[in-house]
């Protein structure tokens, strides 16, 4: 009995192939959504640089659903929110609705953010104008 050569193996190996192919994208989307995940987590936790880093990974892996990227760019805004970063999170919410894949209700959220962002800026400004003139 000879001994088996690579090309007992290549239909086998093709078969193979398309299975890691299908295993290794379905792992990424898995992956996608447990950064997405740990990233929530995370951000309760008020763990704000390592909630953005782990929005940030999802937001820039092409291979995870266009409506999870959203949803994580519309949480990383609010992580930068909480974090006194207004302008990277006003520069968030207006990319989460320009946006193809960004759902209704992430879409309707990221507008109301933007206008409570703006009401509260503006008090604030008034509140300092106030102060000033005193």
């Amino acid at each position: 009995m000879r001994p088996k050569t690579n090309d007992d193996y290549a239909g086998g190996t093709k078969e193979m192939n398309v299975f890691a192919r299908l295993r290794s994208g379905l792992s990424r989307k898995f992956r996608a959504k447990w950064l997405y995940r740990r990233g929530m987590r995370r951000a309760k936790l008020g763990r704000h640089q390592a909630a953005i880093d782990d929005y940030t990974v999802v937001i820039e892996m092409v291979e995870a659903p266009g409506s999870l990227r959203a949803e994580a760019l519309y949480n990383r805004a609010l992580v930068y929110n909480a974090a006194d970063r207004e302008s990277d999170a006003i520069s968030d919410l207006n990319r989460v609705m320009e946006m193809v894949e960004t759902s209704e209700r992430v879409m309707t959220e990221a507008r109301r953010q933007l206008v409570w962002m703006k009401r509260t800026h503006d008090r604030e400004d008034d509140s300092s104008a106030r102060r000033h003139s005193e």
